[in-house]
């Protein structure tokens, strides 16, 4: 009877470690995909007050240190580590927070609320990440020199950070919203707008969240 009970071991024991390693489907599994529909941190619970500074006798809002420093960890994991995940962030200094653009990703949101201690961070999803918008903008910005041929002048590209799509800027918009799409696909994110030559000015460090009423 011993024997026998050995054996069922050892051939349970050999069925299990043969289900672990025949699945081809292990190392293949997509990551698992983090809450939808927005979420938000801890610090969010805690009271927090605007922080403002006086120059040239105006008042305005200021980021907190802690914040700032927050930010800052998101923005770089983000980009480095996250990009098919993360889109961007922006500051809502009125309220003492920031509000973080994403794919969903379970990992991601993890580092998300590791990086942001006691700060408040809002999370909202996003239908693009950082990644496949570079990828856009970086062929787009490739091709002025053939779109100026064509009619279509260019002015500004850039990756929107809420991950809606690539912002392309040119005066020739109905132009440009038939034959972008033509060459690219009709499913890249692309979001055209009307604009001309742009003076470059000292970008902010993040974008602006709209406050209420602007």
């Amino acid at each position: 009877m011993r024997h026998d009970r050995l054996r069922i071991a050892l051939l349970l024991g050999a069925t299990l470690v043969t289900a672990a390693c025949g699945d081809p489907s292990a190392a293949a599994r997509p990551e698992p995909t983090g809450l939808t529909g927005g979420w938000s941190t801890a610090g969010c619970e805690l009271h927090r007050e605007p922080m403002t500074m006086t120059a040239g006798g105006h008042t305005m809002p200021v980021t907190p240190p802690k914040l700032d420093a927050a930010m800052a960890r998101i923005d770089s994991g983000g980009r480095a580590k996250y990009a098919r995940s993360y889109a961007g962030i922006e500051v809502d200094q009125e309220q003492v927070r920031a509000i973080v653009y994403r794919v969903p990703s379970a990992k991601f949101d993890k580092f998300i609320r590791n990086s942001a201690e006691d700060t408040c961070i809002v999370v909202r999803d996003a239908p693009h990440g950082l990644a496949e918008l570079t990828a856009w903008h970086d062929r787009i910005v490739a091709d002025l020199a053939m779109w100026a041929q064509r009619g279509v002048q260019i002015f500004t590209v850039g990756a929107r950070h809420d991950g809606t799509g690539v912002e392309i800027g040119t005066p020739d918009v109905e132009l440009a919203r038939r034959e972008l799409p033509t060459m690219y696909g009709k499913e890249v994110p692309l979001v055209i707008v009307e604009r001309g030559p742009v003076t470059p000015l000292a970008p902010s460090t993040m974008p602006q969240a709209p406050q209420p009423g602007g």
